[in-house]
């Protein structure tokens, strides 16, 4: 029996994933004049558009703007229903397009990129093998470049009987029928707090574990304002409890045994304990590589390649797992990419902030926790810089300013400026209270640029806003 060849198709550049990220390094990569071709297993689209960011946030939004409505006099006395758990969850599947990926692929086929769907794999150097969903078997061959935009997956921890029980994953939640009436919730990180929090307005009773208290990387003050608002919702926070097994119960529910031998027990569980890189099944091992970690530099170059062509951007590079993050890692890369094919100056080895690098993975990352209040942060807390050998002050207020009495009443909120004392400009910044998401791009700014303290004093906060907290933190600081 002859083994049937595989057919080859050559591009310039393979990207494996067609999630936001990797829309975003092929769409850079043909616009600098070279082809590209995406492979996809799952929707185009990606994780965030599906079964992450967009649906939680859709599932969060109704429940902030019903409790923003009761937190003024006068509209609160026209409030008189509760959440329509119904109307929440099939506004939410419109978000998700239904789990219908027609319309990023009319995109990316609009863009000049060929899509394959299959999964696919590493089989050398600049060769792909792709078994696609058609059942065909393809070998692609990139004359410059393999790009990894593989995402992440579930980090699932070692609890004893996990394996046993129908649990759900943050897809799962985000993608939910029906709301349970109760809710076990392990993990106090992102993704655990905002569907704690979200459930729980939808209807569910919610407990949740939190082994080391919930969002670990943000300031004390920020993470007990959270709380509260979980608690206001009636999320049962149970911080420093560790699960120690898991079973399930007569009635088709879960039951947690803890650590210290006292049990939770729910209708459904959701585990949601971080991510990890999805680096598994690539082919890494037939170009020399684990399957752990990824070691990339800043244009997303993957260490230890010869010819330096495979490249690993977004969560499968390890950095920082955030999709807009990730997307401008792609930007980055496939900038990078298209301009050492043609050998452009300062692209072999770009300067930090240069398009060519992603140099604010190290020093402006910014990241909301959609959660009402909300708590949004970027670059370094006081510890971090500190720890990173900077000379480093904080200032710090709570948010009441005439904005915030405006936006509600018995507004509560917290502000937090990290400053590098020998250099005056701003390291770290974080907001928590309720709509400060939108206050965090300027902070962004200010760190990305080194605006120095002496010209951020100019920037003249407009009245009566939130943003006034700008002018607060800088007359505290002593300008």
């Amino acid at each position: 029996m002859t083994e049937t060849m595989p057919e080859t198709v050559q591009t310039d550049v393979v990207v494996i994933g067609a999630g936001a990220v990797g829309e975003n390094a092929a769409d850079r990569i043909v616009r600098g004049g070279l082809s590209a071709v995406l492979v996809e297993a799952d929707l185009v689209g990606g994780e965030c558009s599906y079964w992450a960011c967009m649906p939680s946030k859709a599932l969060l939004r109704p429940g902030t703007a019903l409790r923003e409505a009761r937190s003024l006099a006068g509209s609160r006395e026209a409030v008189t229903g509760t959440l329509d758990a119904a109307a929440v969850l099939e506004r939410r599947n419109s978000f998700t397009s239904n789990w219908d990926d027609a319309g990023q692929a009319e995109w990316v086929a609009g863009a000049g990129i060929d899509l394959i769907r299959g999964r696919a794999r590493l089989a050398g150097e600049r060769e792909v093998e792709v078994a696609a969903t058609d059942g065909r078997t393809l070998r692609i061959s990139a004359r410059h470049a393999v790009v990894l935009a593989t995402g992440s997956a579930p980090a699932v921890p070692p609890i004893e009987g996990l394996d046993t029980v129908d649990f759900w994953g943050t897809r799962e939640a985000t993608s939910a029928a029906e709301i349970p009436a109760r809710l076990v919730v392990i993990g106090g990180g992102v993704a655990g707090v905002e569907l704690a929090q979200a459930y729980a307005r939808l209807g569910a009773k919610v407990v949740l574990l939190a082994r080391h208290g919930i969002l670990g990387s943000f300031p004390e003050p920020a993470r007990m304002l959270v709380a509260e608002g979980l608690g206001a919702d009636g999320v049962e926070v149970r911080a420093s409890a560790s699960p120690a097994s898991v079973r399930r119960t007569d009635d088709g529910g879960v039951e947690v045994t803890l650590e210290d031998g006292g049990t939770v027990t729910g209708d459904r569980l959701l585990v949601a304990t971080g991510r990890r890189p999805a680096l598994a099944g690539l082919g890494l091992e037939t170009v020399g590589l684990g399957t752990e970690m990824l070691d990339t530099d800043g244009s997303g170059r993957v260490a230890g390649i010869d010819g330096g062509w495979l490249y690993a951007v977004g969560d499968a590079a390890g950095k920082v797992l955030l999709t807009h993050q990730g997307k401008y890692e792609a930007r980055a890369a496939g900038d990078a990419i298209a301009a050492r094919a043609k050998q452009e100056p300062g692209s072999a080895e770009p300067d930090a902030w240069s398009r060519f690098t992603a140099t604010a993975d190290r020093f402006a990352v910014p990241q909301v926790v959609f959660t009402d209040p909300e708590a949004a942060m970027v670059g370094r807390t006081v510890e971090q810089a500190r720890e990173d050998g900077i000379n480093a002050s904080e200032t710090s207020l709570d948010i009441a300013v005439a904005g915030s009495a405006l936006y509600a009443d018995e507004y509560r909120g917290w502000a937090q400026m990290v400053v590098d004392e020998d250099r005056r400009v701003l390291v770290g910044v974080t907001f928590a209270g309720p709509g400060v998401s939108e206050l965090l791009h300027s902070a962004t700014i200010a760190i990305a640029g080194e605006v120095p303290l002496d010209r951020l004093w100019h920037a003249v906060p407009a009245y009566p806003t939130i943003s006034e907290v700008w002018l607060r933190l800088l007359e505290k600081y002593g300008l």
